[in-house]
């Protein structure tokens, strides 16, 4: 999903940036955090580690697209980035607004459904509609041009995610998964839900195939539960509430609200408990970094200027990937 301006200044050759957040290491002295999560929980926990939360930001809403509204919590000025990923938008739409034609290249998006459904068709002729729960999971590579429009009338809500690709990846053939919300596999135990969407959790494990090595669970907490989710240590990761409020890290952590986004330090896993009357419902991803320069303008990210550059005239001239945009238009 790309807004209007930023559709109009990737042609202006200007406004690359790229950062990455260097998550904080936080230290407790006297005690370990296992000794303090033991004794404040029945469960015990597998952490000699666990992840702290090292930074947290309210996604604030924003315009976006044509009339659409997104709160956006990575790819603003707090987070620019947290490698792999690019941004995280969850977004609200209602006719007429939406997400008109726009192109991408270099990266994933991941669109998760929450409530309605996006119609999305591109210009290699792929249509189809994702409704509450489904998952597209698409591979710009070399290049794709492509509408996102509400399906029907009301208010329709999600999740996008963009997850860059390695320098090797960039510029490979597009390529979709999708995931109707039937076939996402589920687990249930001591009032935890999870619905794995790539990765695995108790014991589920995502078929999806993530280039960039990727976990992306939706967890959902019913009241007086707590559970503790194993991440690879090399890996970033991030918390984005969706709905209620809970405690992550430790025991005696602050509660953090919905529309919060979490990044996660450095350990193990992370521990999450619900101590209020209401569930909980998040979602946790983690991704191997990629370690390697990222140049963006706009819906285009690549590793160096003079790429963003060729990118740029491709689209302009409709070549190298972009052959069938000069004709295209969405219906």
């Amino acid at each position: 999903m790309i807004s209007v301006s930023t559709r109009l200044s990737f042609l202006s050759l200007t406004n690359y940036t790229a950062k990455n957040l260097k998550p904080a290491v936080i230290k407790i002295a006297s005690c370990s955090l296992r000794d303090i999560i033991m004794s404040a929980s029945d469960q015990t926990p597998s952490f000699q580690q666990p992840r702290l939360v090292a930074k947290k930001i309210l996604a604030k809403s924003q315009s976006e697209g044509e009339g659409a509204v997104v709160r956006r919590s990575i790819g603003r000025p707090e987070l620019k980035s947290l490698d792999p990923f690019l941004l995280l938008d969850e977004f609200a739409v209602s006719p007429p607004a939406g997400f008109p034609d726009h192109p991408h290249r270099g990266f994933e998006t991941v669109t998760y459904m929450l409530q309605g459904g996006v119609t999305h068709q591109d210009f290699a002729g792929h249509k189809g509609t994702i409704g509450a729960g489904d998952v597209q999971w698409m591979t710009a590579g070399r290049g794709i041009v492509h509408s996102e429009m509400p399906a029907g009338e009301g208010t329709h809500t999600g999740l996008q995610l963009w997850i860059n690709l390695s320098s090797k990846d960039k510029m490979i053939e597009p390529r979709y998964q999708e995931l109707l919300s039937d076939d996402i596999l589920k687990a249930e135990k001591d009032g935890v839900e999870v619905k794995v969407i790539a990765g695995e959790a108790m014991g589920v494990h995502s078929p999806v195939y993530t280039r960039t090595p990727t976990m992306y669970i939706d967890f959902t907490l019913k009241p007086n539960s707590e559970y503790h989710q194993s991440i690879p240590e090399s890996w970033n990761a991030f918390v984005y509430i969706i709905e209620g409020e809970g405690v992550f890290g430790i025991p005696n952590s602050k509660p953090t609200e919905a529309h919060h986004i979490l990044v996660l330090g450095p350990g193990e896993g992370l521990s999450v408990w619900n101590t209020f009357s209401e569930s909980l419902r998040f979602i946790l991803v983690g991704g191997q970094p990629l370690n390697e320069p990222v140049v963006q303008h706009g819906p285009f990210v690549m590793n160096t200027q003079a790429e963003i550059d060729k990118t740029i005239e491709d689209y302009y001239y409709a070549k190298n990937g972009f052959e069938m945009a000069k004709q295209w238009r969405s219906k």
